[in-house]
């Protein structure tokens, strides 16, 4: 049996009796150098984390009969190794002995509701991942990995336009080297350092002018770089209606361009993960720009052209099909990848486009819209509107669990 024991900046005296007694009773503790150190000698083998980790965790994997003590930082579960093993061994294998979270430390030296705060890992993750949370009003804690995430936080929100907001560093939380730090992003700079063992806390505080960048689907048009090929804001925001993020799913964006809908796919759920699928080199790269710049660095990106790009990626929840609809094959090789019960919406603005859609319909129904849009724009001196070429986006859950709909006879 596994036993992961949460231990803090206080180290052993901050120990529960079920967690000294778990280290007491031990064949193997693993743990960091800082963490080893924090507790007395038991006689049982000590192992540091090697860096990366994945070997260390295929061996607790196949240790068996054992009994093992495994530290982690505050509470195991809560962006910890507890969580990880708990995935990998399953809940039968792994119990766990929790200690305060430097996120529950930290929101009660700040006064902050635990409910009402967001949490962001961006240990062993790019930084960026922050930036969906940066809004107006929005309360954060950052967990950051060594001395210069408090830097790289402050440079993120500095360059989002919440270079103002109210910034706390909170260093060695629990110890005899706690130490609280307050600044703004601005005045931190990219080259100040704290104490190795920190997190950040972050009062969001928008500049005048700074671009208000919600979750909710339908980002302005101007937040991607693009060189035109970009799916517009208001039929972005329907068909991510249409393909319905929920947590842990998988979509292939066949066609990207921009990335606007894996982008906003993955911003809405942030369990969500998705593939980018794109023909042109240079669109790859600013796929990639754009998915760092809105906080979602960890979106795949496979350059090539579909359907042949499509072949060994693992199989989706939800398609959409944007780009390259009339390529052949394309649409027959997206319905057979998808798993059972999985979501698909394409959109056309062509007649072949439009065509291929009527079929598919007809042989597998949902739903078929015709979406066509004005803008007011200056007409002389007056002002009119100026129509937008009319798209038709068809959404289905093809399939033996789609729900039952009228199909056309």
């Amino acid at each position: 049996m596994i036993v992961v024991v949460g231990i803090g900046s206080d180290g052993w005296a901050g120990l529960s009796e079920p967690g000294r007694e778990a280290i007491r009773a031990a064949e193997l503790v693993v743990g960091s150098e800082r963490q080893l150190a924090s507790i007395p000698e038991t006689g049982a083998e000590r192992r540091r984390w090697p860096s990366p980790l994945a070997p260390m965790l295929d061996d607790l994997e196949a240790i068996n009969g054992r009994d093992v003590c495994v530290l982690a930082s505050g509470d195991p579960m809560l962006h910890g190794i507890g969580a990880t093993l708990a995935r990998r061994l399953g809940p039968g294998g792994v119990a766990v002995v929790p200690h305060p979270s430097a996120f529950a430390l930290a929101c009660s030296r700040l006064g902050w509701p635990e409910a009402e705060t967001e949490l962001v890992s961006t240990v062993a993750r790019p930084v960026e991942v922050l930036a969906p949370a940066l809004q107006p009003g929005r309360r954060v804690v950052v967990y950051v990995g060594g001395p210069r995430g408090a830097a790289e936080v402050a440079r993120v929100a500095v360059e989002r336009g919440y270079g103002p907001s109210r910034l706390v560093v909170l260093e060695e939380l629990g110890g005899e080297r706690e130490r609280i730090v307050e600044s703004t992003p601005a005045d931190w700079g990219e080259q100040r350092e704290a104490a190795a063992l920190n997190c950040v806390a972050l009062e969001c505080r928008a500049e005048p002018g700074a671009p208000l960048w919600p979750r909710t689907p339908g980002l302005p048009d101007e937040a991607f770089e693009s060189d035109g090929q970009l799916t517009k804001r208001e039929v972005r925001a329907s068909t991510l209606a249409a393909l319905a993020p929920v947590p842990g799913q998988l979509l292939w964006d066949v066609g990207a361009g921009s990335g606007s809908i894996a982008i906003e796919w993955m911003r809405v759920e942030p369990t969500c993960r998705a593939i980018a699928v794109e023909a042109r080199p240079d669109r790859v790269e600013r796929i990639r720009r754009n998915a760092r710049r809105l906080g979602v660095p960890g979106l795949e990106l496979v350059e090539g052209q579909a359907p042949a790009a499509l072949a060994g990626l693992e199989a989706p929840d939800a398609i959409f099909l944007g780009g390259g609809l009339t390529e052949p094959q394309l649409l027959d090789r997206c319905l057979k990848a998808l798993h059972s019960g999985g979501r698909i919406v394409a959109n056309a603005v062509t007649f072949e486009g439009e065509r291929l859609l009527q079929l598919a319909h007809g042989e597998h129904g949902g739903r078929l819209v015709r979406l066509e849009i004005a803008e007011a724009e200056p007409l002389g001196g007056l002002s009119g509107w100026r129509p937008r070429r009319p798209l038709v986006q068809w959404s289905a859950t093809p399939g033996p669990d789609a729900p039952t709909e009228a199909r056309p006879r």
